[in-house]
Parts: C-alpha cells; structure tokens; sequence
C-alpha cells in the first residue's frame, strides 16, 4: 500500500520510489509478446476467399466443366485445346460415311423409279413397239415383192428378223453342240440314253511321286493345333482333287505353295491408317455410285424421267398417244400397197 491510498503526504523520495516502479513496469510490459488478436469468423472467411481469388487469377482457374473433370479424375487442359489428329480424322470418316449414306439412298431410289417405269413403259407401251415392227416388216416385204429389187429384198429380210430374230446356236444349244455336232451328253439325253460317265483318268508317275510327297508333308495328322489341322486338311482337299485329274503342273505349283509355307498375315494397322484406308475406300464407293448415277440418267429411260420427272404417267399417256398415231399411218400405207 502507497502512502497515498494510507492518506499520508508523499515525500520527495516517495515520489523518486513511485517513479523507479512505474518505469519497472513498463520495461517489463514492453519485454512481454503482445497477445494474439483473433479475428472475427466473417473476417477470417473473407481474408481466405480473398487469397483464393488471388491464387486463381495468377495461375487460371478451371471452369466449370474442368472442374467436373478434375472431380471425375479427367485430365484438366485449356478449354482451347487442339483435338488429336486422329479424332480430327475420325470426325472425317464420320462425315463421310453420312454423306455417302445418302448418295446410296439417292441413287437407289432413282434406281428403282427407272426400273418400275422401265417396266410400265414396256407393259404399256410394248405391244405398240411391236405392231410398228410387224408393219415395217409387211411393208418392206411388200416392196419388194412389187418392184423385185436385191436392195429391197435386203430391208424386207432385215425388218424381218428384227420381229423374229433367229436366236444363235449357243442360246438354243447352251454348249451342247460345237464344231465337231451333239456333244455325247447332249446326244444321250435328247436320245433317252444314260449319261456315259466320263473317262478314268490314270495318274502318271510324276503326279504320283508328286502327291506322296504333298501327302507325306501337309497330312493333317502332323498338325499342332486346330488352325494347322484345318489349313492342312484345306490343302489336302487341293491337292487330291489335282491327283484325280492327274494335273501335274498344278501338283508342282502346289508343292512350291507348300515349301513357301502360309500367308503371313499383315501387321495390324494403326489408328490412322485404318481411318485413312476407311476415307479411301468411302472415295471409291462414291466414285462407282456416280458411275451408275450417270448411267441412270443417260439411259432411255432416265432421259425420259427427267422430261417429266413430276408426272411420269401422264408421260406415258402422250408417248401410247403418238405411237397409236404412227400405228394408224402404218397402217394405212400397208393398205394402199396391197391393194
């Protein structure tokens, strides 16, 4: 207790002790760390969002779907980034074969449209053909029967055989007849006889040295595993159908195939050449349906459909109208040259 809370005048040397303590004091307040001062909990949460928000803009922050992939465990990259070649590539078959899917609709349903009216026009439309034929024939046969003229007898025998033509020996026959007449087949059968089997054949020496030692090498029986067994039993199936017809040169050409050993099979190939064999063969595809395309439409047919591709029918009715036109013409001069 001071001398002042007794209620007892200081003195001078009161004064110089009260001095002395307070200086202790301070030197020791002043030795002492500062207490930690905390943060309020709105406070601490702003400060970390705003370190968070420093972070990001100074090494970029991923959007939304990178963030789902860095979730899911995807690789994180610019959303700018270049896609592989080969993805560029398959993109590009994938085109393709769309665009070549509808050229195949296209072209085939032009297809059909051609056939079906190929077929109305030769109901409708053929048995006027055939009547013009018939009367160009009588007329040209009339004359020359008039006038006796070679050059006439000529056409009349030429518009003839454009009504009957005189189908050729090979049609009638079917390989039947050859220079030398009936082959035997065809004899006993138009004769009601039996078919003679044909001549044995009796294997030289050669081709029998040669299929023992085809036989002794590819025997199925000498095979490891079922692809051997089944590649040796195909080429046994070969070489005895040689051996029966006695065929020597294709006994020797089988013994080479044999020491050659089999086909080796091609190296797998990559992810590009297969997509860029896929985008050649797309290009062929396309190249022989614009052949056909263009056949389609130069033939008689096609040229008939694109004159009136809206109402093919009504064109029918004209073309029937015009030939039953020329019908009646040829008729009439028919007439008036027999009378």
């Amino acid at each position: 207790m001071t001398h002042e809370a007794a209620g007892v005048p200081t003195t001078r040397n009161d004064e110089d002790r009260q001095d002395n303590d307070r200086q202790e004091n301070d030197r020791q307040d002043a030795s002492r760390p500062a207490p930690e001062v905390r943060e309020a909990p709105e406070a601490e949460a702003a400060a970390e969002a705003q370190e968070a928000t420093a972070a990001r803009d100074a090494h970029g922050a991923p959007d939304a779907a990178g963030a789902a992939d860095a979730a899911a465990g995807e690789p994180v990259g610019p959303a700018d980034a270049e896609p592989r070649p080969e993805a560029r590539l398959a993109r590009a078959v994938q085109v393709a074969e769309q665009a070549l899917i509808e050229f195949e609709i296209a072209v085939e349903t032009f297809r059909v449209e051609v056939e079906n009216f190929s077929r109305l026009h030769h109901q409708k439309l053929g048995p006027m053909y055939a009547r013009l034929d018939e009367l160009d024939a009588l007329i040209a046969e009339a004359r020359a029967a008039r006038t006796g003229d070679p050059e006439d007898e000529r056409k009349a025998r030429e518009a003839r055989a454009v009504v009957m033509p005189m189908p050729g020996v090979d049609e009638l026959f079917h390989d039947w007849m050859d220079t030398d007449g009936l082959s035997p087949e065809a004899a006993a059968m138009l004769t009601e006889q039996p078919v003679r089997p044909p001549k044995r054949v009796r294997p030289s020496e050669e081709a029998r040295r040669l299929y023992r030692e085809l036989a002794r090498k590819a025997h199925p029986d000498l095979a490891q595993d079922e692809a051997e067994r089944q590649r040796r039993d195909e080429f046994i199936a070969r070489v005895n159908a040689a051996y029966g017809r006695g065929d020597v040169e294709l006994l020797k050409e089988l013994v080479a195939e044999w020491a050659a050993g089999p086909v080796q099979q091609p190296a797998p190939l990559s992810e590009s050449e297969e997509l860029y064999a896929r985008l050649e063969w797309l290009s062929r595809r396309k190249e022989l349906l614009t052949v056909l395309a263009t056949e389609l439409e130069e033939g008689a047919i096609g040229s008939m459909l694109r004159m009136a591709p809206d109402d093919p029918d009504q064109l029918l009715e004209d073309i029937a109208e015009q030939l039953l036109g020329e019908v009646s013409r040829r008729e009439a001069e028919l007439a008036e040259m027999v009378q």
